[in-house]
């Protein structure tokens, strides 16, 4: 069994046992500055050293993926909740989480299956589209929704925290070439997994603290945070397959499309849909998403990319 998901069940016993084992809140956003860096930057060496013009195809699937979840998933959330929930939920799911997708390359990587390069790249431009997709379902109806707020929500996506790091470290990457890693490699590559088994030894801990919240949320829900990322997951198999990737990127675009945004995702919806509970958002995403994705689905992910790419 691959161990960086035992990281995370380490973390999720450690809290439903009660015990003071924290990371530093500035641990904790040094290890996130360190990966979403890490990712960017690997991702724009390889750009730089293999680019073709095919990426652009690549990206444009790729946003148009990321809004398609958005509508697929918005319909099943509304069964049970009102309009703003079930558009910031969609919205969501349609959004990546950037731990899942690291967690996702370094178990392929353990495992010896190569992947394509720009991975890292797709899923910066994956993000922006499925949040206004979801801002735009949760407020067609509102008589009073300014151009304005939409270019504040604009804004704020691209301003935020994850999109900025993971697109600079790309950018960065670009620019050095695989020469300007080089003496950047003990930092950003030999320590990167280590750095991850931390991160997931602290996500263990918060999950696991948003359990509780589950007793609320429903049997909906739950069942609702699982089935979505599988059909996701369908859809970024027929991306991948349409796109033409190998059983890495195929298994790495499943998991981006079935992931759930549990920090840039809260941020926007709070800006683009005040009315909506952000709870419902990060609980669904934390408590159930990510926890099935890291243990379960993954090695699924890749399994099924296998059998689709023989």
């Amino acid at each position: 069994m691959d161990p960086i998901p035992l990281f995370f069940v380490l973390g999720v016993i450690a809290r439903l046992m009660r015990s003071d084992l924290r990371l530093p809140p500035p641990v904790y956003d040094a290890l996130s500055i360190y990966l979403l860096l890490a990712i960017g930057l690997k991702g724009g060496v390889e750009m730089a050293r293999s680019f073709t013009p095919a990426m652009v195809i690549d990206i444009l699937v790729v946003m148009v993926l990321g809004a398609a979840i958005v509508f697929v998933a918005y319909p099943i959330f509304r069964r049970r909740l009102g309009v703003p929930d079930a558009a910031s939920l969609a919205a969501h799911y349609g959004s990546i989480s950037i731990v899942t997708f690291a967690a996702a390359s370094q178990i392929l990587t353990n495992r010896g299956i190569s992947y394509e390069p720009h991975l890292s790249l797709l899923a910066a431009v994956m993000e922006a589209p499925a949040l206004l997709v979801g801002a735009w379902l949760g407020r067609r109806n509102e008589k009073n929704a300014e151009v304005g707020s939409m270019a504040t929500l604009l804004h704020e996506i691209a301003a935020n925290r994850s999109v900025l790091l993971l697109i600079g470290g790309i950018a960065i990457g670009v620019i050095a070439g695989p020469e300007g890693k080089a003496p950047l490699q003990p930092l950003f590559v030999d320590l990167f997994k280590g750095a991850l088994c931390l991160f997931l030894l602290e996500m263990g801990l918060v999950a696991a603290g948003r359990f509780s919240e589950l007793r609320r949320s429903g049997l909906f829900l739950i069942l609702a945070g699982i089935g979505v990322p599988l059909l996701s997951a369908v859809l970024g198999a027929a991306a991948a397959r349409l796109l033409g990737f190998s059983q890495g990127g195929c298994a790495l675009l499943m998991t981006l499309a079935a992931s759930a945004s549990y920090i840039a995702a809260p941020t926007a919806m709070r800006l683009a849909l005040p009315k909506a509970d952000p709870a419902i958002g990060i609980t669904a995403a934390l408590a159930i998403t990510f926890p099935f994705n890291l243990l379960l689905g993954i090695p699924l992910y890749i399994q099924v990319a296998g059998s689709l790419t023989r």
